[in-house]
């Protein structure tokens, strides 16, 4: 499997390397790498055993945020378009849409179906219970900024508010490893803004 999984990586990985615009500090080549090595963790934690399985899903995570190589709002979709054309010589039709499936269930609000899903949703957002949550929101503030998703003037800490409290892990891996952590993040950005619940 190993080999597989490399030989489908190296290209897209590639890609991302050199045509990603540089003003995406969050959206970039390390957050992909990030996902699929969470991603592959979830999976062994959640008892996924299958080398298939773990394939289609390491192969979802690689393309996840391809899209953003051409759009960035429904970046999703795109990464599907991108992740179809180039594995239709190595997946079947029904593995495929399994993978666009896993790549459309991290859209924001995250929806997903499957078991395969719930782990790449829990990986792309990993970083909200880990110790590096502070530069890696910072890095996704900035991009907001440049590509402005959001005006310069907003609070940040107002925005990752609501959002922490609209988030929920979803594998009992990501609940027991991140929750807590999460937790404390927000109790941190809630007392730094003097935030009161409206």
């Amino acid at each position: 499997m190993p080999d597989i999984f490399t030989s489908i990586k190296e290209p897209i990985i590639s890609r991302l390397e050199r045509e990603l615009d540089p003003r995406l500090g969050y959206h970039n080549l390390l957050h992909t790498l990030d996902v699929v090595e969470q991603a592959e963790k979830i999976a062994k934690n959640e008892g996924v055993t299958s080398d298939h399985d773990l394939l289609l899903l390491k192969t979802a995570a690689a393309f996840h945020d391809s899209g953003f190589l051409f759009v960035y709002r429904g970046h999703e979709e795109k990464s599907c378009e991108i992740a179809t054309e180039a594995l239709q010589k190595t997946f079947s039709e029904a593995d495929i849409k399994k993978i666009c499936g896993m790549i459309r269930a991290t859209k924001i609000p995250q929806s997903p179906n499957t078991l395969l899903e719930q782990i790449i949703c829990d990986a792309d957002l990993d970083y909200l219970g880990r110790s590096d949550f502070e530069p890696i929101s910072r890095n996704l503030y900035e991009e907001f900024i440049s590509y402005k998703i959001i005006p310069e003037d907003v609070v940040w800490d107002h925005i990752q508010i609501k959002f922490f409290e609209s988030h929920r892990y979803f594998t009992k891996t990501a609940i027991n490893k991140r929750n807590d952590i999460k937790l404390k993040h927000l109790a941190i950005l809630k007392e730094r803004s003097n935030w009161k619940n409206e």
